[in-house]
């Protein structure tokens, strides 16, 4: 059959010949040849090709603002005279209000427990309606439940408020990543799912200026008003999100050809010449025929099936090393220097700074990826953050003022060091090592990973800063330090590196069991079912160990 089809997306396509079955040869050649232009395409021919799914990737990204601002509001609002006495209790040994360590426990983890809920319903509604109608449906519930947290006469209700809320608060965190990733080419996808780490960096330092600027009040309001900032996000976003086109990736997985085209079209720049978007939609079915050869499933029960339990193990992994590497105390920065000593409004201040700091390494670490791998940055920034966990237990020891600003002044570099390496470099990961026809189950389950090990971090952290429980202090730091050495050894042994990989090749890798230190070295062609090392061809009837 004689190849008519369009060379860019201006032509027209003829709906009869394209809704026709295409037979295995052509779409593995179209597919080969899309793969090969989307591995040659600079950054800025990415960019001005798909300007559009720039846009509306960044838009559903926005999303994550939430979570990270109440993250760090409630962490902050610790350190506040007037929440703790309308929530808390006088105690005697610090001589003022503060929120018991159960009750603390209780609505950090309250979040949490919700967005457990919230990803597991997102993982089922997006691969159902997809990512658009479904992140439509809890932005809605969203502005329905910060009801809860505005009017809350009691504590109780408060942590039932953190609980509602955390439900479309993990309904995102499972959504954001895989739509990100599946709209754009693979040269813009560390950017932009490396953003998702943006908007929660600044989440938290909305949170953190619109605390220093609250707690001036000194009263109810001081707040309340942090409580009803949360209903601007919902209503802008819904504004735009109702005119977003849906993933080309999902219309595939539903059999709907046409509608993933026009997907596509609507993805990308009408004015771009090149660019193939029947060549794209192939590599789209390619790898999606792949995927159901090996797998027909698309269920949580698949992602523990064959191969994917390698996937699954390593991207559940990655984000309970988010937890565990002591990140969790930057959630608690205002409340960690006030229980080293420093006054209310200073730790306030200098958690606006702290914030600011991460975001600027987030924005450096989309040029740290340009040059390194996603493995060598991660286990680098990791073997940082255990560095710096050991100074800031050491510093513990001087008992002077100025130890408590050089507390301050490490805690800040852990931040940049976490949201210039791990933290961003996370997102990246976890939606480049899931599989396409379980990507949203996947990424739900490594966010799930996440929660549940934030339940047991705030309810470590709550005891070990609470001057009513062990007060530790900033000795604090110790005990992360530890948990950090382990995730920096699982990480070692276990972490691929997916750089400049199609998802088609990763499919492959994963299937002819590469060790994890081999990915970066090791050639494979999705088309022929061969992956060499170099020096010898691994065929797809062999095994290797893992």
């Amino acid at each position: 059959m004689a190849d008519l089809r369009p060379t860019h997306v201006t032509e027209k396509v003829d709906v009869a010949e394209h809704t026709e079955t295409i037979s295995p040869k052509v779409l593995a050649s179209e597919a080969k040849s899309a793969a090969e232009a989307e591995r040659q395409m600079t950054l800025w021919t990415a960019i001005k090709t798909y300007p559009h799914a720039i846009g509306w990737s960044i838009l559903l990204s926005s999303t994550i603002i939430m979570e990270g601002y109440d993250l760090a509001l409630l962490g902050n609002l610790y350190a506040s005279t007037p929440f703790n006495q309308k929530y808390g209790r006088w105690v005697e040994s610090s001589q003022r209000y503060e929120i018991s360590p159960a009750w603390q426990s209780a609505l950090s983890n309250g979040a949490r427990a919700g967005e457990i809920f919230g990803l597991i319903i997102a993982g089922w509604a997006a691969d159902r309606w997809g990512a658009k109608k479904t992140t439509i449906g809890f932005l809605v519930l969203m502005i329905i439940t910060i009801f809860a947290l505005f009017f809350a006469p009691n504590v109780e209700v408060l942590v039932l408020g953190e609980i509602l809320c955390g439900i479309p608060w993990g309904a995102f965190q499972g959504v954001t990543p895989a739509y990100a990733s599946e709209v754009t080419p693979m040269v813009l996808r560390p950017y932009l799912t490396t953003f998702i780490n943006a908007c929660w960096v600044i989440g938290q330092l909305l949170a953190a200026a619109v605390n220093r600027g609250a707690i001036d009040y000194g009263d109810e309001r001081s707040y309340r008003i942090p409580f009803g900032v949360q209903w601007i996000w919902p209503v802008l976003i819904l504004c735009g999100l109702v005119f977003a086109p849906e993933s080309p990736w999902w219309h595939v997985r539903k059999g709907n050809r046409d509608a993933a085209r026009d997907s596509l079209l609507r993805l990308t720049s009408c004015k771009q010449t090149g660019f193939n978007v029947e060549e794209t939609l192939a590599m789209i079915e390619h790898t999606n025929e792949m995927e159901k050869q090996a797998k027909e499933g698309v269920t949580y029960h698949d992602c523990f099936r064959g191969v994917d339990i390698r996937r699954t193990e390593i991207v559940v992994g990655l984000g309970i090393v988010q937890t565990l590497g002591g990140q969790n105390l930057m959630g608690y920065y205002s409340y960690f220097l006030r229980q080293a000593g420093m006054d209310e409004r200073n730790a306030f201040s200098l958690s606006i700074a702290n914030s600011a700091l991460g975001l600027v390494g987030t924005c450096g670490s989309w040029a740290l990826m340009t040059w390194f791998g996603r493995r060598r940055i991660h286990f680098s920034g990791l073997c940082g953050q255990l560095l710096i966990l050991v100074i800031v237990g050491s510093i513990s020891f001087a008992m002077s003022n100025t130890s408590v600003w050089a507390t301050a002044g490490m805690l800040i570099l852990f931040t940049f060091v976490y949201d210039f390496a791990v933290g961003p470099v996370t997102y990246c990961l976890v939606s480049e090592l899931s599989s396409t026809r379980l990507k949203a189950k996947t990424i739900v389950m490594a966010r799930a990973g996440y929660n549940l090990s934030n339940i047991f971090v705030n309810v470590m952290t709550n005891y070990q800063l609470s001057s009513a429980a062990w007060n530790w202090g900033s000795r604090t730091a110790y005990f992360w330090a530890g948990t950090c050495f382990l995730c920096v050894v699982w990480v070692f042994f276990r972490l691929p590196e997916p750089k400049g990989r199609t998802y088609a090749e990763l499919d492959l890798l994963f299937e002819q069991r590469v060790p994890a230190r081999k990915f970066a070295k090791t050639t494979v062609n999705p088309y022929t079912t061969e992956a060499t090392d170099g020096k010898e061809s691994i065929r797809k009837s062999e095994t290797g160990s893992e």
